[in-house]
């Protein structure tokens, strides 16, 4: 490795072997600030006092805002972290935060490509089903899942109903965060986990029990398996770090790329 790149963290210690670690909790630090940004981040959604219910145009209003203030602190809050920790990194800060333009073309492509592969089955169901155009039928095909917060407030559903609404969600929403943190660390561009959030959110959870009872239903399961295959088949060769600009800014965090940032 060239030696420049052994010099990206300046408050590195030296064991006996001559390896390089970072300084002594900074793994804390570094958890501890995400967790309060993304605290952050959902809590900026509840700030507001309103009895009106959460789709309401004022409310949606207010949470705009909100976001977009938090949005807008987060660089600030990503170069505290790196003058409170001492660390130094070669690339930018708006590059750490994923915000480049090597490799950009890819990044808009790519992982949306990837995510609507993984979505074959609700997406040959749709093109199937709706008699209008297709981006109508999306509008119209699936619905999100409420918040917790929002069933209690307005009586929706029983108690034993939202909490299984609330364990799914919560699960739903874990595993695709790690996959867009994936696709973050892979590529080191923002604009992809942003556009895959996008399409997920508009599609929704996959109708898999209406794909059961459809009827050419031989057909739509044979998509859901075949995206779930392809996607698993393209899942790394579509976000090979090299389509991007290596390194990756996320990667060059360390002193020795991962197996992960380089395969």
């Amino acid at each position: 490795m060239a030696e420049e790149d052994l010099s990206l963290l300046t408050e590195e210690v030296k064991h006996s072997d001559g390896a390089l670690v970072p300084p002594e909790g900074l793994c804390g630090v570094s958890v501890l600030s995400c967790l309060l940004l993304a605290c952050s981040y959902v809590g900026s959604l509840y700030v507001w006092r309103s009895d009106l219910p959460r789709d309401h145009p004022a409310v949606i209003k207010r949470r705009f805002t909100s976001v977009l203030i938090v949005s807008g602190l987060s660089p600030l809050f990503v170069w505290a972290w790196r003058e409170f920790t001492g660390v130094r990194t070669v690339p930018s800060l708006l590059a750490l935060m994923g915000i480049r333009f090597e490799g950009l073309i890819p990044a808009i492509i790519l992982p949306l490509l990837l995510t609507m592969v993984l979505f074959l089955g609700p997406l040959m169901q749709l093109a199937m089903d709706c008699p209008w155009s297709f981006m109508d039928g999306i509008r119209v095909a699936f619905a999100h899942f409420h918040h917790v917060i929002e069933l209690l407030r307005f009586r929706q559903g029983t108690l034993s109903g939202i909490f299984l609404s609330a364990v799914f969600q919560f699960s739903y929403t874990a595993v695709f965060g790690a996959y867009t943190a994936f696709i973050f660390i892979r590529t080191g561009h923002l604009v992809g986990p942003v556009l895959c959030h996008s399409f997920c959110n508009y599609m929704g959870f996959p109708a898999i029990s209406t794909a059961m009872e459809h009827p050419h239903r031989i057909t739509v399961l044979s998509s859901y398996l075949l995206g779930v295959l392809l996607f698993f088949l393209f899942l790394f060769p579509f976000t090979d770090p090299s389509y991007y600009g290596l390194p990756t800014p996320v990667c060059t965090l360390t002193s020795s790329p991962s197996s992960l940032c380089l395969s």
